[in-house]
């Protein structure tokens, strides 16, 4: 019997990459002149009331229930509650590794809270929200008549909201009215494309780490061939760690790259971070790919 193995390493980029077009890891451009402000992050207890959600309009759902390919999942979520009532600093607790981490995260960013309270005070308030998820996979044709593959939501989001007791390196933060990422001028930490910017770790940014890390699958070439060795993937973790403008740098071939690809998408990380601060930073992923032959 034939027992195949693919592990993965991760690497810390150090190379001078820009980054493209992102979704969730956009960062307001910075400003020379702001100034930065330090604010106190509370967590509910004795003197701090919790934030509370303010009711949201409902999803439109579809007609139709689905009956078959049917998804669901949770997903649990950290975020800072402003004094103004508005979720920022998302990010993954727990993760499923699939597109129902990107509609928890969008979900969230939506909510609106009437903002915690110390001593009778708004707040910055941690918190940690689980998200419910029910979706269908549906099957739709581009252009080409080639077949892609999409979530639908089938019912309406549950959301339970929790205190958090020890918000991990926040007891400081900056404010989000300001502008956060103010490095856009020294290239030794930071790296700009219009608007983006997209941080190297260093002394003071943090490495991302791993939540979710699902291991890829041979493909049925490089099976057949046996073939093994190490894919090299360069990514954007962003802000929220997800990973983004996953693309190959250093080739297999034989299906491999594709499967390489396919499984860091479904990495989830928790952001790397800049005085208490979840920022986007460029990374490298080796996969590696390990054939091994033997008998039961």
């Amino acid at each position: 019997m034939r027992l195949f193995c693919v592990t993965a390493l991760l690497m810390v980029s150090g190379a001078s990459v820009c980054c493209g077009q992102q979704t969730a890891a956009s960062a307001p451009s910075a400003s020379p002149d702001a100034q930065q402000a330090k604010v106190k992050v509370y967590t509910a207890g004795p003197g701090v009331t919790a934030p509370e959600m303010l009711p949201l309009n409902q999803l439109p759902m579809p007609d139709e229930k689905c009956k078959k390919n049917k998804v669901y999942g949770k997903v649990e979520l950290f975020l800072l509650v402003d004094t103004t009532g508005k979720p920022y600093d998302i990010m993954f607790i727990n993760a499923l590794g699939s597109e129902l981490d990107d509609f928890a995260l969008k979900l969230a960013a939506v909510d609106r809270f009437k903002p915690g309270r110390f001593q009778g005070i708004p707040a910055v308030v941690a918190q940690s929200v689980e998200v419910g998820l029910d979706a269908c996979v549906i099957e739709k044709k581009d252009d080409t008549g080639k077949k892609t593959y999409w979530l639908q939501l089938t019912s309406q989001p549950t959301q339970k909201f929790n205190d958090i007791s020890n918000p991990p390196e926040l007891s400081l933060h900056q404010s989000p009215e300001l502008d956060l990422l103010q490095l856009v001028e020294n290239s030794s930490k930071g790296l700009s494309s219009g608007n983006h910017v997209v941080y190297k770790t260093g002394i003071d940014i943090s490495e991302p780490k791993v939540l979710y890390q699902p291991e890829a699958e041979f493909s049925d070439e490089a099976r057949r061939n046996k073939i093994q060795g190490p894919v090299l993937v360069s990514l954007i973790v962003d802000a929220h760690g997800m990973p983004q403008n996953v693309h190959v740098v250093r080739h297999l071939g034989y299906g491999l790259d594709e499967k390489a690809v396919e499984a860091v998408r479904q990495y989830r990380f928790k952001p790397a971070m800049h005085n208490g601060v979840p920022v986007p930073v460029v990374m490298k992923v080796e996969v590696n790919f390990q054939l091994f032959l033997g008998r039961y």
